[in-house]
């Protein structure tokens, strides 16, 4: 068995075929003869209980509620589905009776579809064969609640075993042993009775059914299909439950001499091959209530034997672990990888090159480590060289644009001087004649301002200057926008500049360093101051607006514009078109607001002149 098998797209594929499609499939060397009976009375019944359902529903008869709870119990149909059903009618009559408020479900499913089915949720109950209780035990917490009893065999006894038969005339086999290179059909790796008590049994007598036989047949469910291929002479022997022989026998399906069973002994009153194992087991899902299991418990064990069997309290199911244990499947799988000794001692030549090869491979790689912990040390101080320098040229930029507006500056410093010089002047006449304390009042609250105003220059032109670290901040761009314009007055005034502003309202803050930001806009209003040199009429504008999630300013002239081979090399440093230009301001200008996650660009004007834009996320964005 392998519990790893992928579980196959359909739940119960092969439990579900039609029962009078199973009979016609098989070629049985006897005539039915009446041994029916019980099933066709079962299959009246179901009939008119559907004859019922739908004169209910047709309103002759008051139908079940539309929101009774449904009790849905898998049962293992190993000779198929309506098999199955028959079999456990008593059951399913006896539950439906004690728990009226329920309309109890029985679900034919073979071994793969118990499994998923379960897995899924799909059922509370189950009914299946120790060796795949067990299995659901250890893999999904399944517990017993009862296990069946037959009317002549208690549950406790060994109630289930295997039976290998083969052809009544096959003189030459006679015993299991003689199974070797024979074709042997079984019903599936994982099916208790069918295949896996037998398993233990020849592998005893040292027989692997696996490797030793000459072919290994599972045909899958309904278990008849075991016998038809051994009828057929398509396989040699067959792995049956025991009892299935009498059964057939019994319902007129099997000649008495057609088959013989193998090392026959008797067990659970039939002949068998192997030694018996408990009943099968009516099991509660993890998931199903204690009070639901108990309820159902009590209906179980107070049902009377009906049908040949009945319910009692659960068996004891080592003897099944024990043989999953033997045969190292199932829960007991890892038994089946040998220990590191054994291993070791029979893989010695290729433990040590691997162990050779493992080696240089941890040298090599410490050796790679190293290395690259080397040239991450100087890649990352070559970065920090890097910025260090770049924050230099930064600040040479900035000193050499407040150079260029030195004089403008100056002469915008000048103007609140000359009024200091010419309020104080006043106020000394007025003094002097003491004639007017009111106007020197005033005088000197002029002298206040205007003090204050030259201060506010000289401290924005400090600010600016200032060597330091970047430091991102919220703010609103348009206040980064009139302080910028307020800082390039001067130069405005001096080179007879119209310049007008288009600031978009409620647009979204953003995460920057204020003076880089103010260093880029002054960069490129100085840069539109001297392209628009010569001209009578100088306009500049400068917008913001709101840009998909973020922002972005643009920076129009109608000066001479840009050339495509300007335009193609604008933003790389050194390049310039002022004969006492170095070349950097454009190149650090991008680079800042690539920092700040944005973009920087130029492009013609519509109307002449050119248009500087660059765009930066919003606070959120970041």
């Amino acid at each position: 068995m392998n519990m790893n098998n992928p579980v196959p797209d359909r739940i119960g594929a092969n439990a579900v075929e039609p029962a009078m499609a199973q009979r016609a499939s098989l070629d049985w060397p006897l005539q039915n003869d009446g041994h029916e009976e019980k099933f066709r009375r079962s299959i009246v019944m179901h009939l008119l209980l559907g004859l019922v359902m739908l004169f209910a529903g047709l309103g002759g008869i008051p139908a079940l509620a539309a929101d009774q709870p449904e009790l849905r119990i898998g049962v293992l149909a190993f000779r198929g589905s309506e098999r199955a059903l028959v079999e456990w009618d008593a059951t399913l009559r006896s539950l439906s009776a004690q728990l009226p408020e329920y309309r109890v479900r029985m679900i034919p499913l073979d071994l793969d579809g118990m499994g998923q089915s379960a897995r899924a949720g799909m059922l509370d109950f189950v009914i299946t064969n120790p060796g795949n209780y067990v299995e659901l035990e250890t893999n999904l917490g399944v517990s017993r609640i009862a296990s069946l009893s037959s009317s002549d065999r208690p549950a406790h006894s060994g109630s289930i075993a295997s039976a290998v038969v083969v052809l009544a005339k096959r003189a030459d086999l006679t015993s299991l042993a003689q199974l070797r290179g024979q074709r042997v059909a079984a019903v599936a790796p994982d099916a208790f009775g069918g295949f896996q008590i037998a398993w233990r049994e020849l592998a005893e007598r040292g027989v692997d059914p696996f490797r030793d036989t000459a072919k290994l047949d599972f045909v899958g469910f309904p278990i008849d299909r075991v016998i038809q291929a051994v009828l057929d002479g398509h396989d040699d022997a067959g792995i049956v439950r025991a009892c299935l022989v009498e059964q057939l026998q019994a319902e007129g399906k099997l000649a008495p001499n057609a088959l013989r069973v193998l090392d026959a002994r008797p067990e659970a009153g039939c002949l068998a091959s192997s030694r018996a194992y408990p009943e099968w087991p009516f099991a509660r899902l993890a998931t199903t209530p204690d009070w639901l299991a108990k309820r159902v418990a009590l209906a179980l064990l107070s049902m009377p034997p009906e049908d040949g069997h009945s319910w009692t309290v659960p068996a004891d199911y080592q003897p099944v672990h024990e043989l999953f244990r033997t045969l190292r499947i199932g829960p007991y799988a890892y038994l089946r990888h040998r220990s590191l000794g054994e291993i070791a001692q029979a893989n010695w030549l290729f433990l040590t090159i691997a162990g050779l090869v493992a080696l240089w491979w941890l040298v090599h790689v410490a050796r790679v480590e190293t290395l690259v912990r080397r040239r991450t040390q100087e890649l990352r101080a070559a970065h920090e060289e890097a910025r260090r320098r770049r924050e230099e040229l930064e600040h040479g930029a900035r000193l050499a644009l407040l150079g260029e507006m030195a004089a403008s500056l100056a002469h915008e410093i000048n103007q609140p001087l000359s009024a200091i010089a010419n309020y104080a002047s006043g106020c000394e006449r007025r003094i002097a004649a003491g004639t007017d304390p009111e106007g020197v009042a005033n005088g000197l609250r002029l002298i206040a301002a205007q003090a204050e105003r030259a201060g506010e220059i000289v401290r924005r032109m400090r600010a600016f200057v200032r060597k330091r670290a970047p430091e991102p901040q919220r703010l609103d761009i348009n206040d980064a926008v009139r302080s910028t314009l307020t800082l390039f007055q001067a130069v405005a005034h001096d080179q007879q500049l119209n310049i007008g502003s288009s600031l978009a309202a409620d647009l979204p803050p953003i995460v920057a360093d204020r003076v880089q930001l103010e260093q880029v806009m002054l960069n490129l209003l100085q840069n539109a101051a001297d392209a628009m040199q010569g001209q009578a009429d100088r306009r500049l504008t400068v917008s913001t607006l709101r840009a998909g999630a973020g922002i972005e300013v643009q920076v129009a002239d109608n000066g001479r514009g840009l050339s495509e081979d300007v335009q193609h090399h604008l933003f790389e440093p050194f390049f310039t078109t002022r004969a006492d230009g170095l070349g950097l301001g454009l190149s650090l200008s991008r680079s800042i607001i690539e920092a700040h996650g944005g973009r920087l660009w130029a492009e013609a004007g519509r109307a002449g002149g050119a248009v500087f834009r660059f765009t930066l996320p919003a606070e959120e964005m970041r």
